[in-house]
């Protein structure tokens, strides 16, 4: 509609681009909103935001207008996100807890992934597409009145009759018997009130260990998020129907999704890992020798490619989450979800080359995804093993000499042979 051809066809990739750059930087502040102002209050904004500026964007007049509330609407996305996924795990008994943030947040991920295509399928115009995506948005608006708010928020603010109020409600519906007294004010006062050593990002890079595990996380995340979202946006330049590939590659992502959460319980991160990377990247570097007219073989490779990398996408959550120690964790997955942030604003010129290769943008992923398959078999196996509280108690990466930040007698040698030294009360 306005010429993104010829000389401004680099204008399409950008715009995929821009919304990314505004999760990025909804990434930044989501955590520091919800920290201040509370889940519930952040995940209704976001949620207003996001459905707001996605219907304002429906009567954009230049692709100017479209692509910076592209970029507003991405922030709003990301944050709603994450308040809803914070939300839900300080909120849901432990059992439950790890099923909605493995199955059930990316189950639900790939239904509404499977949608899009539903829709588009029906509704040619982009106005009126975008329009019938964004009006589900309002039924979010009776939720207010039924999810409550995060009674660990409420507890860290020192509102204590409310935290109060909503654990006794949630005792009577599940027909439990609260105590008289849940919470004692003068106790909370005194929990809150403990200093605790502050940490920083630097900490991230405090010893060659822990340093290594940032940098290779970091290079793990962002070649996961390209070949994801790549094959994700790469999708209309598929052999066959669109509509149909783009819901093949939605369908595609429950099994990944429910292998992964398999592979979780029951084997080490690392090879899990390491297997479905190198599936996911294989498969992609053979698209290439297939003949032209095996389109249907061709379509196959690319769901096979998308499986592995979904399914490597699901376990690095996990997996990152289990290498930092508690003191800097949430900065450390926090600076690997950023890497990934840049991995999806470049994923759209990832898709761009296959204007001058066809197959150029699957033996460019393909390679990378094999190489993080052979990077993640360095990493320290953090299966079985127990939570590290302090970043002396990290796993160590192999061939690496542990030297601590702190004087200490310690001897890394005899760290490394007694991994029962590094038993931790973490949940």
């Amino acid at each position: 509609q306005w010429d993104l051809v010829c000389d401004n066809d680099w204008k399409g990739p950008l715009s995929t681009s821009l919304f990314f750059v505004g999760v990025l930087l909804g990434s930044f502040v989501s955590g520091q909103l919800s920290d201040k102002f509370g889940r519930k209050n952040v995940l209704f904004a976001t949620l207003a935001m996001q459905t707001g500026f996605s219907f304002i964007q429906v009567f954009s007049t230049s692709w100017e207008m479209f692509s910076v509330f592209f970029v507003l609407v991405g922030m709003g996305q990301i944050s709603n996100y994450v308040a809803a996924f914070v939300l839900g795990t300080e909120i849901l008994g432990k059992s439950i807890r790890v099923l909605f943030c493995t199955l059930g947040v990316c189950i639900f991920y790939a239904f509404g992934y499977m949608l899009l295509p539903l829709f588009a399928y029906f509704i040619r115009d982009w106005r009126m597409l975008l329009l019938a995506l964004t009006l589900p948005g309002l039924l979010c608006i009776p939720l207010w009145w039924v999810i409550p708010e995060s009674p660990r928020w409420l507890i860290s603010q020192g509102r204590f009759r409310e935290a109060e109020a909503i654990i006794r409600k949630a005792a009577k519906t599940n027909g439990i018997t609260a105590p008289d007294v849940i919470l004692d004010p003068s106790e909370m006062q005194d929990l809150n009130s403990q200093k605790q050593q502050t940490y920083t990002i630097l900490d991230l890079m405090k010893t060659r260990n822990i340093l290594t595990i940032t940098i290779m996380s970091v290079i793990l995340w962002m070649i996961i998020s390209v070949g994801y979202f790549g094959l994700s946006l790469d999708t209309p330049n598929l052999h066959g129907d669109v509509y149909v590939n783009c819901f093949l590659s939605a369908v595609i992502e429950v099994p990944a999704y429910i292998i992964s959460w398999l592979l979780l319980r029951n084997l080490p991160r690392r090879y899990s890992m390491a297997a479905a990377l190198f599936l996911g990247g294989c498969v992609l570097l053979f698209i290439q020798l297939v003949p032209s007219h095996f389109r249907a073989l061709s379509v196959l490779l690319v769901m096979l490619g998308k499986f592995g990398i979904t399914s490597a996408f699901s376990m690095v959550y996990v997996y990152t989450a289990e290498l930092y120690p508690t003191v800097v964790r949430n900065m450390g997955v926090g600076a690997s979800s950023m890497a990934s942030r840049l991995g999806s604003i470049l994923s759209p010129y990832f898709v761009y080359l296959g204007a001058y290769d066809r197959f150029l943008p699957y033996i460019l992923m393909g390679s990378l995804t094999v190489l993080s398959g052979i990077l993640t078999l360095f990493l320290p196996e953090s299966y079985g093993m127990p939570l590290p509280d302090t970043i002396e108690q990290m796993l160590l990466v192999k061939g690496l000499e542990y030297r601590p930040a702190s004087s200490s007698t310690r001897d890394s040698k005899e760290e490394e042979e007694n991994p029962e030294i590094f038993k931790s009360t973490a949940f």
